[in-house]
């Protein structure tokens, strides 16, 4: 049977219609059904040695697309749709994205996921199955709001299995069930996402935004990614929500293992852990206690084993992602872990006696990367400088004992999606140009530079851009019901809302250009910057800088002298969905956090991909960009990364030094406390993102905002040499290459999981 034969019989059995009767969600779901019938006929991946991936996070973004394109399918669709007067594309708008992650650590273990099964490795992901994951972004009053975000369906990718287990906790006990996603390699397999509820959720017990008991456990486990923690009901959640997962977690691999009658003694023979952030370290412990109560293991048995089967990924210097859980805290939700934790702490500290290495430090506090260092046997960073960083500084009393843990792996995306599905037109031209063995080997793009100096394909190029823009527009002016100019420059930042990507650094540029306009000096070209972010609703600072966007965002549209060449615009409820649509429309790729900060990355990424110039600090993956592009394809800017470094040894960074003796800079962060900034926004919230400027500016703003402005200032004088500017985007697509997750993958398997 055809595949129009297929679908077509799948709507006359659903709806009693044909395809061409049928609306856009009436086609989804039945494409759903016969998508779901292709990936039954594929093969499971299988080996004599698993890799669980474990991340309180899975960014999957919607699947229909990405799995027609991997199984094959997605063209001869297309086109059979067309023929009907259906489109796919918007077809696959209605498919409601799946709330399981935030940021870039969730999309990164999405990607990865779809690596692992494209190189036809066996290995599934665990997590958890967030009925609202964070939050709806709603703007009320140029406030950002949170509404529940309710993507569930009756009909969806999830499959209900019949694995339940009992979770026990210090004061009560929850049965769990299993749910399945197929991930399909790209002409491969199938593995599996494993993400657990807890069978007495209760959604109706969500009032009013996303407030909700966070003491009601049974009922909210599930509920929310990253509940609340400004306070220690809301600590104590996510510890439930973590040995939740990570009991389940280990329950699951055991019980795999045993099926393939395994012997557990020799576990890190058959299965590898990889520990995605500190989020999942309570598996260290849980598998040792559950091996030494159920399997007749001695203590340093069971700690022998599971440290070689465990392996643990660093995404954060940041001090608060580094996570520390008071003991007391442990006590109440995990009683049954702390006197493991204690034993591994005890051997830990006979074996080093500094106390910068213990797990439980003098305040009482459980160090969690702490616990993966000593009892896993990988270490990995996620970019060059980030490993670095790890070994000289924020862990290098733990490299100087283990420096044979310690390696890097850059960071990488999967190229099926951030190429191949949200930009198809540049993925035509690249085809018809060098053909299609870059759609399997990554680094086949490099073959693009023949076209560098090819006036025809560099015109091509430009005309897939501006395609692109047109597209972006259209969906704007759906969404959001503003008008956006097709011929400005878009600068384009989106990405997590947090101090120390700055945000804020973006906003006080446009602040300063603003003033510029004002005085009479126009830009050549109007100019569009656009921000996608959502502050976690404990981050207060975080919402001051939203409502300071917001606020510029309504003072440039309402000024007939500026905004015919400025615009500003923050996107609602940013996601990946936002993200596909941005990232393909975007000519400057804003990538400015404080160098030293910033682990990674993946956005610079799939900006790179997609034909954006990075405007960015020598931070993260950035610093291997312009290694590979060349200093004359990117723009680097700001202080680098070891004086950074310096300042806060020193604690010697005043902002307000910066502040006094540069009137630029003045100007800037005085207009945020300004008469026409109070008029359209909240005293209260501006005020405190002045003074927090002023007074304490952790992450170094002002320190390289002149830089900043100057070398974003060069940027856009030289977007108008067209030539060398599609040259430049050019150069960025064909050295993208590296960072496909593909190589990092394989980088992983040959390093550290040595899969079979």
């Amino acid at each position: 049977m055809s595949l129009e034969q297929k679908l077509n019989a799948l709507t006359k059995k659903r709806y009693r219609k044909s395809i061409e009767e049928c609306g856009n969600k009436e086609i989804y779901y039945s494409l759903l059904e016969l998508t779901k019938e292709y990936i039954s006929q594929k093969k499971v991946i299988e080996g004599s040695k698993k890799v669980y991936y474990i991340s309180a996070e899975f960014l999957i973004g919607k699947l229909l697309s990405n799995n027609l394109i991997n199984l094959g399918l997605y063209d001869e669709l297309d086109e059979l749709l067309a023929q009907k007067g259906k489109s796919l594309a918007e077809i696959a708008e209605t498919e409601p994205e799946p709330s399981l992650g935030n940021g870039g650590l969730g999309r990164l273990a999405a990607c990865f996921l779809d690596s692992i099964a494209t190189l036809g490795l066996p290995g599934d992901g665990i997590g958890l199955n967030y009925h609202f994951g964070l939050f709806k972004q709603v703007f009320q009053n140029k406030l950002q709001g949170v509404r529940k975000n309710d993507w569930m369906e009756k009909q969806s990718w999830l499959h209900r299995t019949d694995t339940v287990y009992t979770v026990e906790f210090g004061d009560r006990k929850v049965t769990s069930r299993l749910y399945d996603i197929d991930i399909v390699g790209y002409d491969q397999g199938v593995n599996k996402l494993h993400l657990f509820d807890v069978e007495s959720v209760d959604e109706s017990i969500v009032k009013r935004g996303i407030t909700f008991d966070k003491e009601d456990i049974e009922k909210n486990l599930t509920l929310f990614l990253y509940p609340d923690d400004s306070d220690e009901a809301g600590n104590l959640l996510r510890i439930y929500q973590q040995y939740f997962m990570v009991s389940n977690a280990a329950r699951l691999i055991l019980q795999e293992m045993k099926e393939k009658g395994y012997d557990l003694r020799r576990l890190y023979e058959h299965a590898v852990i990889q520990i995605n952030d500190t989020h999942p370290t309570m598996i260290i412990p849980e598998l040792i206690r559950i091996l030494i109560l159920e399997e007749d293991f001695t203590m340093s048995e069971a700690i022998d084993v599971v440290s070689r089967t465990c392996a643990y990924t660093n995404h954060t210097i940041l001090a608060e992602a580094l996570e520390k859980w008071p003991a007391r805290y442990l006590w109440k939700v995990v009683p049954q872990l702390m006197p493991i934790i204690k034993e591994l702490d005890r051997r830990a500290a006979l074996r080093f006696p500094d106390p910068r290495v213990r797990i439980i430090d003098e305040a009482g506090r459980v160090h969690m990367a702490h616990l993966d260092i000593h009892y896993g046997f990988s270490v990995n960073g996620v970019a060059a400088l980030h490993t670095e960083i790890l070994k000289e500084s924020e862990l290098n009393h733990f490299y100087r004992i283990y420096p044979e843990k310690f390696n890097n792996k850059t960071n990488g995306i999967t190229f099926r999606r951030w190429l191949l599905s949200c930009n198809r037109k540049l993925a035509g031209l690249i085809s018809e140009t060098i053909g299609d063995g870059y759609k399997r080997n990554a680094d086949e793009l490099e073959k693009l530079l023949a076209w560098k100096d090819d006036e025809v394909f560099l015109n091509k190029l430009e005309d897939v851009k501006k395609q692109k823009k047109q597209e972006l527009i259209a969906y704007i002016q759906e969404k959001e019901g503003v008008a956006l100019d097709p011929d400005s420059i878009f600068d384009i930042q989106i990405k997590r809302l947090h101090e120390y990507k700055r945000q804020q650094m973006n906003a006080l540029y446009i602040i300063h250009k603003y003033l510029e306009i004002k005085r009479g000096k126009k830009p050549v070209r109007p100019l569009t910057f656009i921000f996608g972010a959502k502050a976690a609703p404990a981050y207060i600072i975080a919402q001051d800088i939203i409502h300071l966007i917001l606020v510029l965002q309504d003072i440039i549209a309402a000024d007939p002298e500026v905004s015919p060449y400025m615009r500003v615009l923050m996107v609602e409820n940013y996601n990946v969905s936002y993200a596909e649509k941005l990232i393909p429309a975007c000519d400057i790729s804003e990538q400015i956090s404080l160098a030293s900060k910033e682990a990674s990355g993946t956005g610079n990424m799939k900006f790179m991909l997609n034909g954006a110039v990075t405007l960015g600090t020598a931070d993260g993956a950035n610093v291997e960009i312009a290694e590979l592009v060349g200093e004359e394809n990117i723009y680097i800017f700001g202080e680098r990364s070891e004086k950074v470094i310096e300042h806060y040894a020193k604690a010697d960074y005043v902002s307000r030094d910066y502040y006094e003796k540069s009137p630029v800079i003045k100007e800037a962060v005085d207009f945020i406390v300004s008469k026409q900034a109070l008029k359209a926004g909240h005293k209260k919230n501006l005020e405190r993102l002045y003074k927090e400027l002023l007074n304490k500016d952790w992450f170094m703003t002002l320190l390289d905002l002149e830089d900043y402005i100057a070398v974003k200032d060069r940027m856009f004088a030289d977007y108008e040499d067209r030539e060398k500017w599609k040259r430049m985007m050019l150069v960025n697509i064909a050295k993208a290459g590296f960072f496909s997750s593909d190589r990092t993958i394989a980088e992983y398997n040959q390093d550290i999981w040595k899969l079979k």
